[in-house]
């Protein structure tokens, strides 16, 4: 009885492992045994980057004894050498390991090996953890280890970065030199053929650092860099609004051209000699000698005078005779001070008209032509009121002062007193010596005056003193101020 009844445990325990066996060969994905692992390059315990994940099962033979599995787990740990004295007991296919290990990772990793062992009912890990030293550099070295190898794969990229951009700046510049020469006899607007010249060498080497991105596989950045710079310009054009502004004057003034270096012009209420045109600003030096600097924006959208342009300039002031003279013979008398005067142009020929009738005085209005490139208009102004009023003194017209006279409708009774004496010869002395000074009065220009000729000379030495104006950049030509030093005719 004994004896059946141990005969049929035999067949049932023979049965139990059979039908675990088939389960656990129908679960789990079998792996091929693991007959070594290798260390790292500098004989270290792996990180946990390099750490993979233990093979789901370890098979070594059907119904492996626990030598089999003690023996095949101990080489396993040994060939690694990623612990320090492994040692293996498995006791009724229950696994104790023992040592040490470097990291919880490769503790972990040695339970997960030994629990996916054939046969391996259970895990007991007692393997200890080792603490790192304080001074440990082998991360850093590791990490300076894995830069420098970065910096290796990285430098054949490197060199053809430097290749492609160093030929996109080449084109660059090549492109924006053929542009101004194809571009110097269609555009004669200095600023405007430079800006379009160098915005077709940015746009080649753009081309380039888009060609450079688009192969390292930076599409996205790429893409962005060619739609960014227009959002860039706009933004910048919005926050810079004034400065933009007066950059596009400049280029608006540098094509249409409406002054030259030297032209005295008026611009927002300023008269005075163009010095320079620059990207900014339009700087003139008045007839005071100061420079004044007038943003481009306002000249452009300012009324601007250019009395340069028309070599002629027109000028007139306004004489007062007395009721009792002529009218007639007062014209006549300014018309001839006009048409002797050597600075008095004849065609367009001079205008005497009376003008309007005061409380005192006719008042008649002078015009008259002048060179205003070779003649100053102040100084010939000048010395036509003083010739005329001379030559009307001569010729008894009278010019009373509306403020101060008074008409005696009776007249004034005279006595006139017989008397010679020393004080009338005087006075003869004096009438005499006067009508001297009269002659010497009569001449066009007197020593007060200083001549006739234009102040442009004058302003364009004061300007040469100036370091911001020999040192900044114009845009526009460059023409003599003195008399004679400009072209006799403005280039269209």
């Amino acid at each position: 009885m004994k004896a059946d009844l141990y005969h049929a445990m035999n067949i049932l325990r023979a049965v139990l492992l059979g039908a675990v066996w088939c389960l656990l060969a129908s679960t789990v994905c079998a792996q091929p045994p693991v007959e070594r692992s290798s260390r790292t390059q500098d004989g270290s315990a792996p990180s946990s980057q390099e750490l993979t994940q233990a093979p789901a099962k370890v098979d070594i033979n059907p119904l492996a004894h626990d030598e089999e599995i003690g023996e095949r787990l101990q080489s396993v740990l040994v060939a690694t050498e990623w612990f320090t004295d492994p040692q293996v007991h498995v006791k009724e296919g229950v696994v104790f390991l023992n040592g040490r290990a470097s990291s919880a990772e490769l503790k972990k990793w040695a339970g997960d090996l030994a629990r996916n062992t054939q046969d391996v009912v259970a895990v007991a890990n007692r393997m200890e953890v080792t603490d790192p030293p304080v001074w440990d550099f082998s991360p850093a070295s590791s990490g300076i280890n894995e830069l420098w190898r970065d910096i290796i794969r990285s430098l054949p990229f490197f060199a053809f970065g430097v290749f492609v951009l160093g030929i996109s700046f080449g084109g660059g510049i090549l492109t924006t030199r053929v542009a101004r020469t194809f571009l110097r006899r269609r555009i004669r607007a200095r600023l405007l053929l430079n800006v379009i010249a160098r915005g077709a060498g940015v746009l080649v080497f753009l081309l380039g650092v888009y060609i450079l991105l688009r192969v390292s596989g930076l599409t996205q950045l790429a893409l962005s860099v060619v739609g960014g710079t227009g959002l860039v310009g706009l933004a910048l054009g919005i926050a810079f609004r004034d400065i933009t502004e007066n950059f596009l004057a400049s280029i608006f003034l540098s094509m249409q051209r409406p002054f030259e270096t030297g032209d005295l012009v008026e611009i927002a209420g300023v008269t005075g000699y163009i010095q320079q045109l620059n990207i900014r600003t339009t700087i003139l030096m008045t007839l005071d000698g100061n420079v004044v600097q007038i943003p481009n924006s306002t000249v452009y959208k300012s009324n601007l005078r250019n009395f340069t342009t028309n070599v002629n300039r027109r000028e007139d002031f306004v004489v007062g005779i007395g009721y009792d003279c002529g009218i007639s013979e007062a014209q006549e008398i300014a018309r001839e001070v006009l048409s002797e005067h050597p600075a008095v142009l004849n065609d367009p020929e001079p205008l005497v008209l009376a003008d309007s009738m005061g409380t005192a005085t006719i008042n008649l209005r002078v015009y008259f032509w002048l060179n205003g490139r070779e003649h100053s208009w102040l100084k010939v102004r000048s010395s036509v009121i003083r010739l005329v009023k001379i030559a009307f003194q001569k010729n008894g017209i009278s010019m009373p002062d509306e403020a101060r006279e008074i008409v005696f409708p009776d007249g004034i009774p005279v006595t006139v007193v017989d008397r010679i004496s020393d004080k009338a010869q005087a006075v003869a002395a004096k009438a005499t010596s006067q009508a001297e000074l009269s002659q010497a009065h009569d001449a066009v220009s007197t020593k007060a005056e200083s001549g006739l000729s234009s102040e442009a000379g004058v302003i364009e030495d004061q300007a040469s003193q100036v370091g911001t104006l020999k040192n900044g950049e114009n845009l526009l030509q460059g023409n003599s101020l003195k008399p004679g030093g400009r072209a006799a005719e403005r280039t269209p």
